[in-house]
């Protein structure tokens, strides 16, 4: 709740601070401006996802949706990502336009509307500060806050420059630097998704360590079958078949306790399946299957 609290206090914010920036740009004729406000306006992308993930999540699981509604957080990241590829790619292409024909920029105003963006993502970074180490997706937006803060820095010195020396050039320059820093996020964002969506093994889980660790616990022979996927950011799941002694049901009780608290508290995978398998289980079973065929063929059956 204190978590929720804190992102809808730091959307309304940056949702103030994007329509002073985008505003000011329009009448300002400031294109890093309004490149600092598409960057703003990525952030509150990011910032209304969160929100909207931690609100979803915590609604319970059905029948039908057995982890509930938390994928919903990366369709939607996919979403702001491919939007935010467009917007970037029309900003390069103003600044273009700007470079081949200069227009005069109102350095009064600009510098006062970076400074008030400069105080609100300082305020937000604030707001956030401490949680972003509990929560993956405060920790997102606290990442994203920062990034906006160096926008903010960029367009404020420009403003300054530009007053100083009347190099109009210096405004489309820093929009082209602001943009690829708007890039690297949107890309990074849609191959994430991507990712998540594909269910690959999470960046952080080396699968090898994760084999080598199960096969330290005391009980289990080898482990195969293994895999490792993302449901959610932060939300990782795992499957496996494992090789054990004979033993009972209540003694593999045991070894998959100390397998998932393994698992949890070194790789933070919180979903965790296994199949207990025995060798003398899987000979039983065999032989089983060739006396089944032997009697086939006896009877002349296929």
């Amino acid at each position: 709740m204190r978590n929720r609290r804190r992102l809808l206090w730091t959307i309304i914010l940056t949702g103030a601070t994007f329509i002073a920036e985008a505003v000011g740009g329009f009448l300002t004729n400031s294109l890093a401006l309004l490149s600092d406000a598409g960057h703003m306006f990525t952030h509150l992308l990011a910032l209304a996802v969160s929100y909207l993930a931690i609100l979803f999540s915590e609604r319970p699981a059905t029948e039908r949706r057995t982890y509930g509604l938390n994928r919903l957080e990366i369709l939607g990241a996919l979403f702001n990502g491919a939007t935010l590829f467009v917007i970037s790619v029309g900003i390069f292409y103003e600044a273009y336009q700007r470079l081949l024909q200069p227009v005069p920029i109102d350095t009064g105003p600009l510098l006062v509307i970076a400074i008030i963006g400069l105080i609100v993502n300082l305020i937000g970074a604030l707001i956030l500060g401490g949680a972003e180490h509990k929560d993956l997706n405060i920790r997102g937006a606290f990442i994203h806050l920062l990034t906006d803060t160096f926008s903010s820095v960029a367009v404020i010195g420009g403003a300054v420059v530009i007053s100083l020396t009347g190099w109009t050039v210096i405004d489309p320059l820093l929009s082209v630097a602001i943009c690829g820093v708007i890039l690297f996020w949107a890309l990074r964002l849609v191959w994430d998704s991507v990712d998540i969506l594909l269910e690959a093994t999470p960046r952080d889980v080396n699968m090898q360590e994760v084999v080598d660790g199960l096969r330290g616990i005391p009980g289990i022979r080898d482990v195969h079958h293994l895999h490792v996927w993302c449901i959610t950011s932060g939300m990782y799941a795992l499957s496996a078949h494992v090789d054990v002694d004979d033993l009972r049901v209540s003694e593999t009780e045991r070894l998959a306790q100390q397998a998932e608290a393994f698992l949890k508290e070194r790789f933070n995978i919180n979903h965790a399946t296994f199949q207990f398998e025995s060798q003398s289980g899987r000979t039983v079973e065999a032989l089983s299957a060739v006396g089944i065929a032997t009697t086939r063929r006896e009877k002349g059956r296929p």
